[in-house]
């Protein structure tokens, strides 16, 4: 199920990138930067995205231990959203990591496969049909996620600095998603699971930055005001809360 708000935002991310993609060549570096770490193994890390990823500590281990709730039609979209929209984060940077040696696709798929997971853990717990059922990597059930995932591969074909533009993008558009989302929900499990989810991808947002920068290029937020672009990208890894603790 898709909502018209969110067929908008996948077509303004499709034409957003290729106008960012266009002007790259032209641009100057942000005042902005990502914050000066002394620690050189920790910098490393954050380049090739190998911190350890606790986005969702403490949280798919309580998914069944959190009361089973009635969902709303909203919290239903939601999650069937979410499950197709981080395999199009996963399957996208899995495709990259073919093109580009640099090890923050191949890791970061990796983490996006944990966060689709977590969506489906919390289908099968309400008994909800699972879009992306025996997916296949660039294949999706929704068709618009579908023309999405076969422009930004297309997009980020283009050149090392274009594919960590659109991972920007991608991680960009779903904190916006996510954020939007929990407006509407109110079941702990899922509550719980979407800000985790969060928190995972401003990790990402971080890491993409930084290797922006690292390259030579810039990224202006196309969803995420610049206000709160900037507190993430100025601010430092984040790691999971243990513990049950959804927040």
């Amino acid at each position: 199920m898709k909502t018209k708000k969110q067929v908008t935002i996948g077509l303004f991310l499709v034409m957003g990138v290729s106008m960012m993609v266009l002007s790259l060549s032209g641009c100057t570096k942000e005042t902005t930067a990502v914050p000066t770490a002394t620690d050189s193994q920790y910098k490393e890390a954050i380049l090739n995205y190998t911190v350890a990823d606790t986005s969702l500590t403490g949280c798919t281990s309580c998914i069944d231990s959190l009361p089973y709730e009635a969902l709303s039609t909203s919290e239903s979209e939601a999650l069937i959203w979410m499950r197709e929209e981080e395999f199009l984060a996963h399957d996208v940077y899995l495709t990259l990591s073919l093109l580009y040696t640099k090890p923050i696709f191949r890791n970061i798929a990796r983490s996006e496969q944990r966060h689709t997971d977590a969506i489906k853990a919390l289908l099968v717990k309400y008994s909800l049909v699972d879009p992306a059922a025996n997916h296949v990597t660039g294949t999706f059930t929704n068709q618009d996620l579908q023309t999405l995932y076969n422009s930004l591969v297309a997009l980020g074909s283009g050149s090392l600095l274009n594919a960590l533009v659109v991972g920007a993008t991608i991680e960009d558009l779903d904190i916006k998603d996510l954020e939007e989302h929990l407006l509407t929900i109110d079941n702990q499990d899922i509550t719980c699971v979407f800000n985790n989810l969060m928190r995972g991808s401003r990790n990402h947002l971080r890491s993409f930055y930084a290797n922006i920068l690292f390259t030579g290029g810039t990224y202006t937020p196309q969803y995420l005001t610049q206000e709160e672009f900037d507190a993430i990208v100025n601010s430092n890894h984040e790691t999971g809360t243990g513990n049950c603790r959804c927040n």
